[in-house]
């Protein structure tokens, strides 16, 4: 297996791969894969003016998975964790724990001391709690029928330290 590397500049054309690896999941809605580009042309388009950030794990040349993350508006050491998002192929590799590390180290560097994920309560997300468990994430809390009616949204978080 190559190894798995990481970028943190967003290039022209990431957006288009962010689209391919989200639809390749099966788990989110149309309206979800829009934001999730929004954020990435934003970020093109705004560069550091933009308050999200981006990991890309590649492997060879290929983005295999990516995470975007950014400081909470109003505090000094808590980041929401965005997205992070494995492509189809390459779940189950242990790409997603790699890239979420990384991701925990960036956070660090930046003073941070909170990471806050946000998940869907549906049977199909099980897998996304169980790696947020596994990471050493705890359930904060949960908002019945959040997303629609019988999915709810269930608030992990992790400190860092």
């Amino acid at each position: 297996m190559a190894k798995v590397i990481f970028r943190t500049e967003i290039l022209p054309g990431d957006e288009v791969r962010i689209r391919e690896m989200i639809i390749s999941t099966g788990f989110f809605y149309d309206i979800e894969v829009e934001v999730a580009v929004e954020l990435a042309e934003e970020k093109l388009r705004d560069g550091d003016k933009s308050s999200y950030q981006f990991i890309f794990a590649k492997r060879d040349a290929e983005i295999i998975a990516y995470s975007c993350f950014g400081l909470i508006a109003g505090t000094e050491c808590s980041f929401d964790l965005y997205w992070i998002v494995t492509h189809n192929d390459f779940r189950g590799e242990g790409v997603g724990k790699l890239l979420l590390e990384e991701t925990h180290r960036q956070i660090l560097e930046q003073g941070g001391r909170n990471v806050i994920a946000e998940t869907s309560s549906l049977e199909k997300y099980q897998p996304t709690r169980d790696f947020y468990y596994k990471m050493g994430y705890h359930e904060a809390g949960f908002i019945p029928d959040f997303y629609k009616e019988e999915d709810g949204k269930v608030t992990f978080v992790k400190k860092l330290r």
